[in-house]
């Protein structure tokens, strides 16, 4: 098991930045992991998908999946496809993907969830 707690996003993402300001305030030690200077870690996807779903995991509400064309959208229908675009395009992934201590994998900021696992 991981002592560590492992945040995973985008530095520039408001989401991401009120996370990291949260466990700032709980005085907890995060390690963050930047999806755009490291890229996603292929079998993190794995367990985050194993974990929380590809539907949960996979953000429709951001711009990059507004961005994408409606063939792209409509594409996109089951794992494997959901996949392969979070490993092309990490920005559609949902963040913060936050990795606990307990080998927990939480998706998306939820402070009165986080302060439950403590």
């Amino acid at each position: 098991m991981n002592s560590t707690l492992t945040l995973f996003g985008i530095p520039n993402c408001d989401t991401v930045k009120r996370a990291r300001a949260w466990f700032a305030q709980q005085g907890q030690a995060v390690v963050f992991h930047d999806f755009k200077k490291l890229g996603v870690p292929e079998a993190r996807l794995d367990a985050w998908l194993a974990a929380a779903g590809w539907e949960t995991v996979l953000n429709r509400k951001g711009s990059t999946w507004r961005q994408l064309d409606d063939a792209k959208r409509a594409s996109i229908t089951g794992l494997a496809e959901a996949r392969a675009l979070m490993l092309a395009q990490p920005s559609v992934i949902k963040r913060p993907v936050v990795e606990w201590p307990d080998g927990g994998i939480t998706v998306g900021f939820d402070p009165q969830a986080w302060s439950a696992r403590g």
